[in-house]
């Protein structure tokens, strides 16, 4: 007979659909203005961390786009730009260089990301998709863990900053934790930072 969820998982699981259709929501009203948000409200933020490598992601379903600001970011920084590998389930992520115009693989979830051939990069400064967030910079991901294990690899290797990147809508009062989840160091909104 199998187990009962958790409660944890059952709130995380019940946060997940409705952070999914706020998302959706913003992401009607304005996405294509959001990307100039996070520039107008992040780049000088983000600038100041001095990062050698930005690793952003390619927005899948209706997530803010971050391309813009890492192509800002790389243009009065120098640094250079990598997006996240799925490698397997219950595996960390891994970075590969990414240069606008060349082609992405696919990937699992509906993700897409730079070919086997782009070296492999470690990010310093990390631009991480979420679902729902909180003011605690708690951060709703889609439940499989990959960022919170990346995450806490990088950490224990070396000094990382990790900034949740979301549309002001995806706010919640609070997001369900457990042991394993990673705090965001920063959330960057269309509407500011917190």
């Amino acid at each position: 007979m199998p187990s009962a969820p958790d409660p944890l998982s059952q709130a995380k699981a019940a946060l997940r659909q409705d952070a999914a259709a706020r998302r959706d929501a913003a992401h009607g009203l304005d996405g294509a203005g959001a990307a100039d948000g996070l520039i107008r409200h992040g780049l000088d933020v983000l600038r100041a961390f001095r990062p050698r490598v930005v690793s952003g992601f390619w927005s899948i379903r209706s997530e803010i786009d971050v391309r813009p600001l890492m192509l800002a970011l790389a243009g009065v920084t120098g640094a250079a730009l990598a997006m996240p590998v799925v490698v397997g389930r219950g595996q960390r992520l891994i970075f590969r260089r990414w240069q606008p115009g060349v082609p992405l693989v696919e990937g699992p979830f509906g993700t897409a990301h730079p070919a086997e051939s782009e070296p492999d990069l470690v990010p310093d400064l990390l631009l991480v998709p979420l679902l729902a967030f909180d003011r605690q910079r708690h951060r709703l991901g889609y439940g499989a863990g990959f960022y919170d294990r990346t995450l806490a690899g990088l950490r224990a290797a070396g000094p990382v900053t990790a900034v949740g990147v979301a549309y002001g809508a995806q706010e919640v009062a609070q997001v369900p934790v457990g042991d394993h989840d990673e705090r965001l160091d920063l959330v960057l909104t269309e509407r500011g930072i917190i």
